[in-house]
């Protein structure tokens, strides 16, 4: 077995071919990764533009006091007066500054009396005025190839008149769970040692969430035949194949042998020293990946969630970077073993900090999946780290920022 780090600096410095490109409209393309860099074309705003409602005027004329009101410059005219020396002209938010302007003053500084304004405070040069290029300026890049593309990239994209924009394909992901005591969802359970299938599910999910393109192939027993076909056909249609179960040295763990052996597979590593998780295998067939993952549902979510999702930034031509903070303890963090560990925990917002419990979470096998429920982020100790007090620190690994709990034990 190799170390965790091993295992990451195999699997980063695997030679993947991104997925080709597609034209999407806009408002389909949320969630897809950006192909190109997004470099503006112009200035924003073009010309100088007011930020605010009030009066636009020369900066020296301010100590006039008394200024009288020439015009009024609404957002969108079609021509604006040139501003008249010793005079004030009434203009609104996003209107182009009049020529012969430099400073706005904002209407709660002044008072209005037989069309003339009578400053009472006084703005600095340049005051409330949009300077050209304030937003961006033209040959700016505004977006990076590699981004993938949420609600601001689209408001920015909206901005520049993009009506479709080039992305990455996603990777489809075909997923496979295997195991003779499985039973499909509706399925009818006919003996005790039977269990109902959610790996499939659970990593369904996953793949949707981060970006991948899913098909559950669903559950299968041990059967030899069987399954080499199953693979073979997934190899086929896929990018990537996550198969949970039959990797471990059972006598009925066939699938390390399928991939080895009916795929001709290259493997790029068989086992790592973690926990949960450490019979889990990374081959390659050309520009397609096999990840086998454990059978047990907590260590397959588990490995899914560290070596899923840099493959899947992959195949999209991303620079994967997990989310690793620090937080406190609030109580003891028990270690189990010499390796690399992932543990369930509750994280909060405590003041801006980040404080860790365990609260609620279940010791046992790498079997309970509840854990799971409701986490942000799991622990993540070295082989080398002992036991950790309350009010240490110990590494996260953030994967949900949406579930994060604000304030202590709300």
């Amino acid at each position: 077995m190799i170390s965790f780090k091993e295992s990451m600096q195999l699997l980063e410095s695997l030679n993947i071919e991104p997925k080709e490109t597609t034209l999407l409209p806009l408002m389909q393309a949320q969630g897809y990764v950006l192909a190109d860099d997004i470099i503006a074309d112009y200035n924003s705003p073009e010309l100088p533009t007011a930020a605010m409602d009030g009066y636009a005027l020369k900066f020296d004329d301010q100590s006039m006091k008394e200024l009288k009101i020439q015009a009024i410059n609404p957002a969108g005219a079609k021509e604006v007066e040139e501003l008249v020396a010793g005079k004030c002209i009434k203009t609104f938010t996003g209107s182009i500054m009049p020529k012969g302007s430099d400073t706005l003053i904002p209407i709660e500084n002044v008072s209005v009396k037989d069309g003339a304004i009578h400053i009472e405070k006084d703005v600095p040069f340049g005051f409330s005025v949009r300077q050209i290029g304030e937003n961006f300026k033209k040959g700016e890049v505004l977006i990076k190839k590699g981004t993938v593309l949420d609600f601001s990239e689209i408001g920015v994209l909206a901005s520049l008149n993009i009506e479709k924009v080039k992305v990455y394909k996603k990777p489809i992901v075909s997923v496979i769970a295997t195991g003779e005591e499985l039973l499909e969802l509706g399925e009818e359970q006919t003996r005790a040692s039977q269990i109902r299938s959610s790996n499939n599910y659970t990593i369904e999910a996953i793949i949707k969430k981060y970006g991948g393109e899913a098909k559950n192939l669903g559950c299968h027993g041990d059967d030899i035949e069987s399954l080499k076909k199953l693979f073979k056909d997934a190899l086929n249609s896929s990018d990537i194949i996550v198969s949970t179960g039959g990797v471990s040295v059972g006598d009925f763990d066939f699938v390390k042998d399928i991939v080895k052996d009916e795929l001709d597979a290259k493997v790029v590593f068989k086992g790592v020293v973690i926990k949960p998780g450490q019979h889990i295998m990374l081959a390659t067939v050309g520009n397609k990946t096999i990840l086998a993952l454990p059978g047990f549902a907590y260590s397959s979510t588990v490995t899914a969630l560290v070596y899923l999702l840099p493959l899947i930034a992959k195949y999209q031509n991303m620079d994967y970077k997990p989310i690793i903070l620090k937080g406190k303890l609030k109580t003891q963090y028990i270690k189990k073993s010499k390796k690399t560990e992932f543990a369930p925990c509750n994280i909060h917002i405590d003041n801006g900090f980040i404080e860790v419990d365990f609260k609620g979470k279940k010791d046992g096998t790498s079997a309970i999946m509840t854990n799971m429920i409701g986490v942000s982020a799991l622990a993540v100790t070295s082989p080398e780290d002992s036991n950790l007090n309350a009010g240490e620190y110990i590494d996260l690994f953030i994967f949900n920022l949406n579930s994060i709990k604000r304030g202590w034990y709300e």
